[in-house]
């Protein structure tokens, strides 16, 4: 457990998206809710996802769809192929006003949780962790696995690879993210049914870029016991 437990501190991303999958699960949408914006807050885009989708439908929020296009943009910051489909899918059915309001509004969205302000914040909390975890490396064995739900399902990490650089260096661990989310074409966020996505690639963000807010507040969410966090196949 406390190979789990250091990789998930060292990867907060990966940690809150955990977490709001629990909640999910269990049907506590709220907390599902908050946990998925703090996930976001980190530039987890499959949370940025799940944000946009429970906005849409209502889950455990009030239903906004201006701000679920907004957020379903962000979540395709990336060029990611699922999640672009369902972005243009929200886009075909907002109202002429909920666009112009989906544009406006977010922006503030992207100078919080954009890659601009998010990726420098993960940098920072990889190598922290990087540094802590040196010298502490004896005992840890292969036989521990970390599942991190995936876009068709839950993708073990060995233990015995805790400490390989793809997992720790930003840009490494950036083009990791984008080997298991760029292509996949996903009908929903949260569900591994799969729709294809038109031929002809979706346009570029229509939100104008805003000045990142890398200081901006953390999101708040609630203590919860996170023992075995990510050990288990199904979350």
């Amino acid at each position: 457990m406390m190979l789990s437990a250091g990789f998930l501190t060292g990867h907060p991303d990966l940690r809150y998206r955990l977490l709001g999958l629990k909640r999910f699960k269990a049907g506590e949408f709220e907390e599902a809710f908050r946990f998925y914006q703090r996930a976001a807050y980190y530039g987890d885009k499959p949370s940025q996802g799940m944000v946009g989708e429970m906005l849409w439908t209502g889950q455990g929020t009030t239903q906004d769809r201006a701000l679920a296009y907004a957020w379903m943009d962000l979540a395709s910051e990336r060029g990611y192929m699922g999640f672009l489909g369902l972005r243009e899918r929200y886009w075909e059915q907002l109202s002429a006003e909920e666009r112009a309001r989906a544009v406006e509004e977010g922006q503030a969205i992207y100078a919080r949780f954009g890659d601009e302000a998010a990726q420098p914040r993960l940098a920072n909390v990889l190598r922290r962790e990087k540094r802590r975890s040196t010298g502490s490396r004896t005992g840890f064995t292969g036989n521990l696995q970390i599942y991190i739900p995936g876009p068709g399902g839950f993708i073990p990490i060995d233990g015995s690879k805790f400490y390989d650089d793809r997992y720790w260096d930003p840009k490494q661990y950036q083009a990791w993210h984008d080997d298991i989310w760029m292509k996949p074409r996903i009908g929903r966020v949260s569900v591994g049914s799969v729709e294809q996505v038109p031929g002809t690639p979706p346009p570029a963000s229509r939100i104008p870029a805003a000045a990142p807010q890398i200081d901006a507040q953390e999101p708040e969410t609630p203590e919860t016991d996170e023992s075995g966090l990510g050990t288990r196949k199904d979350g």
